[in-house]
């Protein structure tokens, strides 16, 4: 079946598949300007770490448009989102390329193809890690809808399905935004992959039966010391996959990693609408007024994580020293 792409270039446009209509409707969203780019990033039209850095570096060719704003507008896109190196660096790349008279363009090409490239290569990396009849439990959404490839952590579980080594897929819901039940579930049915969707607070009995073979996740930001900063809900997951025995690998490519953070507590955690929560499908569940803690992200640290497979071999055990030989 013929896939849109997350995020493309077209008739002078940014084209988005709107993640948030995900899975009722495939529609596509048109971002002519950098404003209506940053609004689209801001309401998670487009998400994941690997994509948004294509989209940050397309946006910057709207950016020129205006050749006198091109740096403010650029640093409003880099900002969108916080967490997500990726992001900003996407920007830069691009940036750079205006900056030495090159097509930003251009630069957003070798960027989608790097990526794509990234995700073939940590296939190869991570197939390794994942046993014969695999029940693997994976967190939000790291299929083709983060990158310009066929993603990260999903893409690993994607291959073992078709190298017969997948014996289920576990999709945690994802609250609050159901990430897992909306868009890796429809990534799954598309793909033809054994799957079934649970509720975060369901994955601890699903280990404590036994259920469990392996964790998949990506991350949003790797730090220097190996903190992986992934989806909100990831934490807990890599504390019940330590308290049973089960490894807990982390699938993301080296544009992901920031030497320039040293470790997990130096990250900015984006913090989003108390209405994600206290809201659901548009229906009030909690009191009017009602405050909510609402993390995009949260942070794992490296004495948890098992493997960091990257497009460039895997880091394991997960040390400063190896984290760095992988980046540098």
């Amino acid at each position: 079946m013929d896939r849109l792409p997350a995020v493309a270039w077209r008739d002078g446009a940014v084209e988005l598949l709107d993640q948030t209509a995900l899975p009722a409707t495939e529609r596509v969203v048109r971002c002519a300007d950098a404003a209506s780019l940053v609004d689209a990033i801001q309401r998670l039209v487009v998400r994941g770490a690997p994509a948004l850095g294509v989209a940050g570096a397309y946006g910057v060719a709207l950016a020129l448009r205006d050749p006198a704003g091109v740096e403010a507008a650029a640093e409003r896109i880099a900002a969108a989102r916080p967490t997500a190196v990726n992001l900003r660096r996407g920007v830069e790349h691009a940036l750079a390329a205006v900056r030495e008279g090159r097509d930003p363009l251009a630069a957003a090409d070798e960027l989608a193809a790097a990526d794509a490239a990234a995700s073939r290569a940590m296939v190869a990396y991570g197939l390794d890690l994942v046993p014969d009849g695999a029940r693997v439990l994976t967190h939000c959404n790291t299929g083709s809808l983060v990158s310009a490839g066929d993603g990260t952590a999903y893409a690993v579980a994607r291959a073992a399905h078709g190298a017969g080594r997948l014996a289920r897929l576990w999709v945690d819901e994802t609250r609050p935004l159901l990430q897992g039940a909306r868009l890796t579930a429809w990534e799954a049915a598309r793909d033809g992959l054994p799957y079934a969707v649970l509720p975060d607070n369901a994955a601890g009995s699903l280990f404590a039966a036994g259920e469990v073979d392996v964790v998949l996740v990506g991350a949003d930001r790797i730090c220097a010391d190996g903190s992986v900063a992934n989806k909100v809900g990831t934490y807990p997951l890599a504390v019940l996959a330590r308290a049973h025995g089960v490894p807990f690998v982390v699938v993301a490519p080296v544009s992901t990693v920031d030497l320039a953070t040293a470790t997990g507590k130096d990250i900015v955690i984006e913090q989003r609408s108390a209405d994600e929560v206290t809201t659901f499908g548009g229906t009030r569940v909690a009191p009017e007024g009602a405050a909510a803690y609402n993390p995009a992200f949260d942070v794992t640290p490296p004495h948890l994580v098992s493997a960091i497979v990257t497009e460039r071999g895997v880091v394991s055990p997960v040390t400063e020293q190896k984290v760095r030989a992988v980046a540098e």
